[in-house]
């Protein structure tokens, strides 16, 4: 809040279209406020494209957004907590949760393994996910973590744990341990992340 005299007769910050009055060879004079502070063109198209997206959701229903969200929210959830050597954090009751699992996995840096996974087309999070304190609490520093939406699939879900076990089993074989594809008759270099 600002008083109008004041706001008046104090200079724009920021010059650009709708904040000015007049313009001469030597100088300008400035739109009152709040329009002097104002600068640019106003976000037509965002603000157009925000009701079409609001548009979108509402003839999907958001009843059925949230029953789908939930769905995969189980199916990551259960899926994920199948994996050898991850340790998905927080509650296990699905229905209370977000369409997303935060986790950390053995012997690997969530800021290493959401490299790794972009590098294939996957986009995770890694980092304190403004929690610090909850990952203080649990003795983890940082955590990944994979978010779902209504445009997500259980295909999108199942890639993502593909990429993920093949990114965890590279970081073991570096180890120089258990080397489970040579195990199984694969070449333990045939993934390579850096394509």
């Amino acid at each position: 809040w600002g008083r109008e005299d004041l706001l008046n007769a104090m200079p724009p910050y920021m010059g650009g279209g709708e904040m000015i009055d007049e313009v001469f060879m030597d100088h300008s004079t400035f739109a009152k406020a709040p329009a002097r502070f104002e600068a640019g063109t106003p976000a037509i198209a965002q603000a157009i494209g925000m009701g079409a997206a609001i548009a979108y959701i509402q003839n999907l229903g958001m009843e059925r957004i949230e029953a789908y969200e939930h769905e995969l929210s189980d199916y990551l959830y259960r899926r994920l907590s199948e994996v050898p050597g991850v340790t998905v954090l927080g509650p296990s009751d699905t229905q209370g949760r977000a369409a997303l699992c935060t986790f950390v996995c053995e012997g690997i840096h969530p800021s290493d393994l959401s490299t790794f996974l972009d590098m294939e087309g996957v986009a995770i999070r890694a980092g304190h996910h403004c929690c610090q304190p909850f990952h203080r609490s649990l003795g983890y520093s940082h955590s990944a973590r994979a978010s779902l939406y209504f445009y997500n699939t259980k295909a999108d879900i199942d890639t993502f744990l593909q990429h993920l076990q093949d990114t965890l089993r590279f970081f073991g074989n570096l180890g120089g341990g258990n080397n489970d594809n040579a195990a199984n008759g694969e070449d333990a270099d045939e993934f390579v992340p850096f394509i």
